[in-house]
């Protein structure tokens, strides 16, 4: 009999699960105009999408499940997210639904960039810019929003939003 209270295969999932979690926490955040902690909590993220992948290969137990469970939580924590983040703070007053298109257009070209990812199984490089580098590094200019001119985020928005479904070959750290 298994004296373990959790079962070691879902270990991996509790991280993807926490990326999840801080993902739609930063969308209700986002609702309720605390800006800095929602890009906070993206930021928060990137260190469990980092540790899922990790763990489940240490513990042997990558599988179907998990791979897919990991696609769904990024598209949330890294494309729909960072989108309505930018979008709320800087781009609505700015733009408006110009700005919520845009906004759209970022998290539909992750929905793309995560979708190719599952099917084409590449090992040892990106094609295109990984959603989580996107939304991650949108999530950390907007700690700094009040420094930098409201365009700077739209043009980020709409260059990592192309450089996501791009054919650019991107080295993967560590490979």
């Amino acid at each position: 009999m298994n004296n373990n209270p959790i079962n070691i295969r879902v270990i991996p999932s509790l991280f993807t699960l926490a990326n999840l979690l801080f993902g739609f926490l930063a969308l209700a955040l986002t609702m309720d105009g605390k800006f800095k902690l929602a890009a906070g909590l993206i930021i928060l993220s990137t260190l469990m999408d980092s540790m899922d992948g990790k763990v489940a290969r240490k513990l042997s137990v990558s599988s179907d499940f998990g791979y897919e469970l990991d696609s769904l939580s990024d598209l949330v924590s890294f494309g729909v997210a960072p989108a309505i983040l930018t979008y709320r703070a800087l781009l609505q007053d700015q733009l408006g639904y110009w700005g919520l298109a845009l906004a759209a257009i970022f998290a539909l070209c992750g929905a793309v960039r995560l979708a190719r990812f599952n099917v084409l199984h590449i090992s040892n490089y990106f094609v295109g810019v990984p959603i989580t580098f996107a939304g991650g590094f949108m999530a950390l200019i907007l700690l700094f929003h009040s420094m930098l001119p409201w365009p700077i985020y739209a043009i980020c928005l709409a260059i990592l939003a192309f450089l996501m479904v791009s054919t650019f070959k991107v080295p993967k750290p560590g490979v």
